[in-house]
């Protein structure tokens, strides 16, 4: 974990969304509970996402100790991105997530059905 200054939070639910919050760890953390991704996959999986972004997002949850990265001595370089041993606490909250988020989507269906509501999926 890098060295920062100490964070105060209002309540502890802010340190969680303080380290996960956003658009983008958020699915980077949902593609990650499936398996190990390289860049490139998140890349296809997430195409909205640019490179810059993802490097950040990827830097902060490394930092955060939440994922880790593994450096392969090839030419060229192969590297993988996996949920560390503190990221996988993360995997009921993330499993919550979804199973709400498909309740969401399937009262928003029923209450709009012309609704197009497309989800991505683990490979």
């Amino acid at each position: 974990m890098g060295n920062h200054s100490i964070q105060f939070y209002n309540i502890s639910a802010e340190a969680t969304l303080d380290v996960i919050g956003g658009k983008w760890k958020l699915l980077i953390l949902c593609y990650l509970n499936c398996g190990p991704m390289r860049s490139s996959q998140f890349r296809k999986v997430i195409p909205n996402l640019s490179q810059k972004m993802l490097t950040q997002q990827l830097r902060e949850l490394e930092e955060a100790g939440i994922i880790n990265r593994t450096i392969y001595n090839e030419v060229p370089p192969k590297v993988v991105y996996e949920i560390s041993e503190l990221g996988k606490s993360l995997k009921p909250i993330l499993d919550q997530l979804g199973k709400w988020g498909e309740q969401y989507i399937n009262v928003s269906k029923s209450n709009n059905p012309h609704a197009k509501i497309q989800l991505g999926e683990c490979n």
